[in-house]
């Protein structure tokens, strides 16, 4: 894709399932970037020729300030944020006020204080921000209030952006992933991506759990110059989730004659 080669990538998240897959797509597209993220054994791991990494809490503004300083410092400009970093704190109707802060803070606040830091770059490079929404953005799901509400807060967030930051060149916009096979489907399953998509199965038309590789080609396309006419919109990595709505992908009528 064009407009991608020689530039560079700041990516929170990136030592997750998701973020590295994201990162490899970059690199193979000869972007540079500066992985983020609160796990510092796998994102030292990730260090390589045109990757670098710094730890980071989104959290805290201080190592927001020192993630942009250190992409600078290393790579000499900023081109395209990437927010996979989220947190999945939810506790459903019981969740405390300290909760609701700590998941809004992590994947609502630190991306849109991210943004602040870079702004100068980005707009000086016509840069790009993808934000990461979620099929879950869009329905209620049982037992989960935190991270649908702040998803749908991201989405929301992703389409001020991209009028504010029009006039500067920067372009914003956001993917939102059905059922992936990533760090939380890994724990949840110990690893049995089988058991995922069989569950996942139902819920999505193409019958099973995405691939990171899949939402990264999603994440490079609205990077690239290819996308250079689309900003505050969302693409839909879904395998045909939100298009499913209630029905299922089994038919409905037949069970009525059962």
């Amino acid at each position: 894709m064009r407009g991608l080669d020689g530039k560079v990538a700041i990516v929170p998240g990136g030592a997750t399932k998701i973020g590295q897959a994201v990162v490899d797509a970059f690199v193979a597209a000869g972007t540079r970037v500066m992985v983020a993220d609160i796990n510092a054994d796998a994102g030292t791991a990730m260090m390589r020729e045109g990757v670098g990494f710094t730890a980071c809490d989104l959290r805290s503004d201080e190592d927001i300030k020192a993630l942009v300083k250190a992409t600078k410092e290393q790579f000499g400009r900023i081109d395209f944020l990437v927010n996979v970093a989220c947190s999945y704190l939810d506790n459903g109707a019981d969740s405390t006020r300290a909760e609701w802060l700590e998941a809004l803070d992590v994947n609502v606040v630190g991306s849109a204080i991210l943004m602040q830091e870079a702004r100068p770059e980005l707009a000086a490079n016509k840069g790009a921000i993808v934000n990461f929404g979620s099929i879950s953005s869009r329905v209620a799901q049982t037992g989960r209030w935190l991270y649908p509400v702040s998803k749908a807060a991201i989405l929301q967030l992703t389409r001020a952006q991209a009028m504010d930051l029009a006039p500067e060149g920067i372009r914003v916009n956001a993917v939102s992933p059905g059922w992936t096979w990533s760090n939380i489907m890994d724990q949840l399953t110990e690893g049995n991506r089988e058991k995922t998509d069989s569950v996942a199965a139902p819920f999505h038309l193409l019958g099973r759990t995405g691939n990171p590789e899949e939402v990264a080609s999603a994440v490079l396309f609205l990077c690239s110059d290819e996308a250079s006419f689309i900003t505050g919109t969302d693409i839909r990595v879904d395998g045909g989730y939100t298009a499913m709505g209630p029905e299922q992908n089994v038919p409905a009528i037949p069970k009525l004659m059962e």
